[in-house]
């Protein structure tokens, strides 16, 4: 039987431009497609994203759920488009208060969104959520760039329980800080639900920011991956120190790499 990979990513060229992480974000599910994997892709549906030439429609079906983040209501809307050339289809987290007319981190100024924890925390659930209304169960779960962070947090407290995430297995990949700021002055309260419970947030710093949430993401995922040559080793050298098992930067031939960690993290059932 095929194992079941979910990526959940913040960049995903052609969507948005050209950068290491959005190149990753289209070839890597596309190489783990060709490998034999049945694959599923998220991400933001940011506000930068042209919706007409992406050829994006609403999936009606996934959409029309609330979710409640700091007590306040925030509507949940599930597009979907394809990549021609690799057979990709594409799942994407839309909302008016954090994507729509946003762009990923910061605005055209490059002042970052005092929101980007509660961003993240709401595209983390929407993934989720969704996952669960498509009735598919992934084995593991690659997390690419700081909006899919929270993800293994949640995986391993407010959804552990859930039949579609019971066994899944998470693997975050690290790439270079872009974010200097924090991530809003009430992350651990925001982050709260169901299991995941802001005093299991107690031995990270009260301002969470970049850093902070790797090391969260680290902390709760099965396997680190370095997602590109960094030179910054903070989060790295973290992983290390808490025993994670762990793929150096592959370089450009990363198909084999990748497959073979994720078999390593998750292993076929004797």
């Amino acid at each position: 039987m095929a194992k079941k990979v979910l990526f959940i990513n913040q960049e995903i060229d052609p969507y948005v431009a050209e950068t290491h992480m959005s190149i990753m974000g289209r070839e890597l599910p596309q190489k783990m497609q060709e490998a034999g994997f049945e694959i599923r892709t998220f991400m933001p549906k940011w506000g930068t994203i042209n919706e007409r030439r992406g050829q994006l429609h609403e999936v009606i079906r996934l959409s029309g759920m609330n979710l409640i983040i700091d007590d306040t209501d925030h509507p949940l809307i599930i597009k979907v488009a394809s990549i021609p050339t690799t057979r990709q289809q594409i799942y994407f987290i839309d909302n008016d208060d954090y994507f729509t007319r946003r762009q990923m981190a910061a605005d055209e100024q490059g002042v970052e969104y005092k929101d980007n924890g509660e961003r993240a925390i709401f595209f983390a659930r929407g993934v989720l959520e969704t996952v669960k209304k498509l009735r598919w169960q992934p084995d593991v779960i690659v997390c690419q760039g700081w909006v899919s962070a929270v993800v293994p947090f949640y995986i391993k407290t407010a959804y552990a329980e859930e039949p579609s995430f019971a066994n899944s297995k998470v693997i975050i990949s690290l790439y270079t800080n872009e974010q200097k700021g924090e991530l809003g002055a009430h992350f651990k309260r925001c982050v709260e639900f169901r299991d995941a419970k802001s005093e299991l947030l107690s031995d990270y710093k009260e301002d969470f920011d970049f850093i902070e949430l790797g090391k969260m993401a680290i902390d709760y995922s099965d396997g680190v991956i370095e997602g590109e040559s960094l030179s910054d080793r903070t989060l790295l050298d973290y992983a290390n120190e808490k025993s994670k098992p762990t793929l150096a930067y592959p370089g450009d031939d990363f198909a084999d790499a990748y497959k073979t960690f994720i078999n390593e993290v998750c292993p076929d059932e004797e």
